[in-house]
């Protein structure tokens, strides 16, 4: 039975719309639920929301352990919020392969700008989802732009998996690297590299200023032998210091040309619309699979060609098209295997 301290739906959209943290982060906590009767609450919450959401700037940040997201982002969060917006920090810790649990410490890391009155930052387990992000993170983003937030942070856990997803659900995508810790050319994925609107080299201060200005330039050359961005945008590098704020105006300022250029371009809009279509074929995928593995194929027969798979009993191409076989007897269809 539900908590009687659980606000109902319509209640909820009131409260996020009156721009009340308390109730975002409880409709959050709905939105990450995997009860059924919350499942549904959630889905009626976005419904009534979706016409209020879409007014802010979407942006990830990926970068390795240690290159100083938390850092970068705290100090970057206080001078978008001095300048008047308000931010929304989407904090998404690693979880523990073995409990599942996340440390969840990114408010500890970002003790002042949790402390400001224009930012909501919400920690949040990875979970077995790739590319860093979290299950609900699509869903945690209209909620805080209908809550008014005017710049969204998804800050990946960075941990080398696929930023592909992350990179499907944001407008502008920044990587944050160190300079002086190996080649960092050779480094870095190519990938992620083409997936990215800028490039931050940090903690560009005290004796490795130099350094970061020689990393600068190589990543410079390095972008511009990729090919043009759909958005026209060229993307940039730039050197940063969390410690003395230096390059975090340049951040912004570049972020806010980003925005109007796609705007006016018409990029922008366009590719949400493909993001739209992407979480809509994301979503479909894992329902039919929900539907299919929960209704038609048991878990326990599931368990058990797993286990003749470790045994060498058969092929997983054979324990697929067992699967199949199963399938098209009990939907009754015929599709060639």
């Amino acid at each position: 039975m539900r908590s009687q301290k659980m606000l109902p739906v319509n209640e909820l959209a009131e409260g996020i719309l009156a721009k009340k943290r308390v109730v975002l982060g409880q409709a959050i906590t709905r939105i990450e639920s995997r009860k059924t009767e919350d499942q549904e609450d959630a889905k009626l919450l976005i419904e009534k929301l979706l016409p209020f959401t879409g007014n802010s700037i979407r942006i990830g940040i990926t970068g390795a352990p240690g290159v100083g997201k938390s850092t970068f982002i705290e100090t970057f969060g206080k001078y978008v919020t001095d300048n008047g917006k308000k931010i929304a920090v989407l904090a998404i810790d690693p979880s523990s392969p073995k409990s599942k649990g996340s440390i969840l410490g990114d408010k500890t890391r970002m003790e002042n700008l949790s402390r400001n009155p224009n930012a909501f930052i919400r920690p949040t387990p990875a979970g077995d989802l790739l590319g860093g992000v979290a299950n609900n993170t699509r869903e945690t983003i209209l909620l805080c732009e209908a809550a008014g937030f005017d710049v969204i942070i998804v800050e990946t856990v960075g941990v080398g998996q696929s930023e592909v997803t992350v990179r499907s659900m944001v407008d502008f995508f920044l990587l944050l690297m160190l300079a002086g810790a190996g080649d960092e050319l050779q480094g870095i994925k190519k990938g992620i590299m083409e997936m990215a609107d800028a490039i931050v080299i940090t903690k560009a201060d005290h004796d490795n200023i130099l350094p970061a200005q020689k990393a600068k330039s190589e990543y410079q050359n390095a972008l511009h032998l990729f090919e043009a961005a759909p958005s026209g945008w060229i993307p940039k590098v730039i050197t940063s210091s969390a410690i003395t704020s230096s390059g975090i105006d340049e951040v912004w300022s570049m972020i806010e040309n980003y925005r109007e250029k796609t705007l006016t371009n018409g990029y922008l809009n366009k590719n949400r619309e493909e993001q739209d279509v992407e979480w809509f074929r994301s979503q479909l995928k894992y329902l039919i699979e929900s539907l299919l593995f929960g209704s038609f194929i048991s878990i326990e027969e599931i368990n058990l060609l797993e286990n003749r798979v470790k045994q060498k009993d058969i092929s997983p191409i054979q324990a697929t098209q067992e699967v199949m076989s199963k399938l098209k007897k009990r939907l009754n269809l015929s599709f060639a295997l």
